[in-house]
């Protein structure tokens, strides 16, 4: 008897060395990169507000037990172990092609058409498609859209915006069913989109040629055959 309550008295005295041991793991610092649409302070206030009891270790353990994933725009994050009072975090976000606006709010989109989020801030440099109506959408489905060659056009464009790098502010179908983009002051008609490939192509350098004016770039008959594009200024 006596026996067992030496080792019971070992146990309970390892056990609160190692609590008064794991307490001085105590978090100070929250170093974050990946942050490009979310800010690296709401990530440092969600790790901090998760019920991770401000400790470097629990924080680890947590996240590789149960990770985080309800962050608006991130897909993952990766928390490191750093040292007794800091650790890393990389953000994934996710990968934003374009953003529709419905009633007071935009509803974001990736290159697939699939619906990421929705939210009611503007992103700045994601492009925002206008002349589309639709009643409803659902998370993680298809933009609702059931004219198929209008929804491959969509894709098309943001596909090629980001190949191509192009800074457009806003994506518009006409009543005709023809494609006007945006680039800061300038209105850029392509038509229908028989030649977006082309058209995408060649219109970071025209566009460089023209930076700082406002007026009406027209590539409607702009292909491999007639590479040609006028500019009328405002």
């Amino acid at each position: 008897m006596k026996k067992i309550k030496i080792i019971l008295i070992a146990i309970f005295v390892i056990l609160i060395g190692g609590a008064a041991y794991l307490s001085t793991f105590k978090l100070e610092t929250i170093q974050v990169t990946g942050c490009d649409v979310v800010s690296e302070q709401e990530i440092i206030d969600r790790i901090e507000g998760s019920g991770y009891f401000n400790n470097t270790v629990v924080i680890y353990i947590k996240n590789k037990i149960n990770p985080i994933t309800d962050i608006p725009f991130v897909a993952k994050l990766d928390i490191d172990f750093v040292s007794k009072n800091k650790v890393t975090v990389t953000v994934y976000e996710k990968s934003i092609a374009g953003c529709i606006e419905y009633m007071d709010s935009y509803v974001y989109f990736d290159k697939d058409g699939i619906i990421l989020e929705s939210s009611n801030e503007l992103i700045s440099g994601i492009p925002c498609i206008e002349g589309l109506n639709f009643e409803s959408w659902e998370m993680g489905k298809k933009l609702p859209i059931d004219n198929e060659k209008k929804f491959q056009s969509i894709l098309a464009i943001t596909q090629l915006i980001e190949k191509y790098e192009l800074q457009i502010d806003e994506i518009r179908f006409t009543s005709e069913n023809e494609i006007v983009l945006r680039h800061d002051e300038i209105k850029i008609e392509l038509g229908e989109g028989d030649y977006l490939a082309v058209q995408m192509m060649n219109l970071g350098s025209i566009l460089e040629g023209l930076e700082g004016q406002s007026g009406t770039l027209y590539m409607k008959d702009f292909n491999s055959d007639n590479a040609t594009a006028s500019f009328k200024p405002n």
